[in-house]
């Protein structure tokens, strides 16, 4: 058993190179994806293809979602819909009330609140708890999914943002999500085994700053929402590749 991920996207939200940053988490043959932009199904047969591993709806047990911007929250439509019609089944997300609390109305109310289910019947009001389930990560102690435990932090960015360390398989995986550069995250990431860390311009981390970190620290960290200039080869810490499937 491993613990596993693939890059659906690595870019940031202005990318024309890569679609915006996205994992599918794999342990014990379960899928857990971390964030969940559009186009959702695309990304994921592409990675498919890429990697040789399977991916598609059927396979995520749930979203592990940091924050409501677009290029991190835009497919959860998309992905909600087709669990609706097409499996006929629910799908779980996993994310702090504080990131949930405008998902619906303020993200998925306007396009998913009335719904024709039969050819000439009238719309039916619909709601958060007809397409999907919530259950709340916390601060202070993990919450198990599957093979997975999940553990969060908020971090600095312009709306509620968690930062996540997942367990399976004896191994830990540390994800930034969007986030200002702070040493204490990094300080809480830093007791994975492999630390996923968002590098861009803004209220981002400045690649300068994990650049001058430790070499043991910089040693067991990947790159990914790195802009479509930034110098991937000269970096050195190892940017993550879009589609390829990277074990913990």
């Amino acid at each position: 058993m491993s613990l596993s991920f693939i890059p659906l996207g690595v870019g940031d939200a202005f990318s024309a190179l890569h679609y915006s940053s996205c994992l599918a988490v794999e342990a014990e043959g379960q899928v857990l994806l971390i964030d969940c932009p559009h186009p959702i199904r695309k990304m994921m047969r592409e990675a498919s293809e890429s990697s040789g591993v399977h991916l598609d709806v059927e396979r995520v047990s749930a979203v592990a979602l940091t924050h409501l911007h677009a290029d991190h929250a835009s497919g959860l439509e998309g992905l909600g819909y087709f669990s609706f019609f097409v499996l006929q089944r629910k799908m779980e997300l996993l994310a702090h009330p504080s990131v949930t609390r405008r998902l619906w109305e303020g993200h998925l109310a306007a396009g998913m609140e009335c719904l024709i289910e039969q050819h000439g019947a009238g719309p039916n009001d619909k709601h958060f708890e007809d397409y999907f389930t919530h259950t709340p990560l916390h601060l202070e102690r993990a919450v198990k999914h599957g093979p997975f435990e999940i553990e969060c932090r908020f971090t600095y960015h312009h709306v509620p943002t968690t930062a996540f360390r997942i367990r399976a398989a004896g191994r830990c995986l540390g994800y930034s999500a969007d986030t200002a550069f702070d040493e204490g995250l990094i300080s809480w990431l830093s007791e994975a085994d492999l630390v996923i860390h968002e590098t861009n311009y803004g209220v981002h981390t400045p690649y300068e700053k994990l650049a001058a970190l430790p070499e043991a620290t910089r040693a067991k960290m990947r790159l990914i929402h790195y802009p479509d200039l930034f110098d991937a080869s000269g970096s050195v810490i190892e940017p993550l590749a879009q589609g390829r499937r990277y074990t913990v």
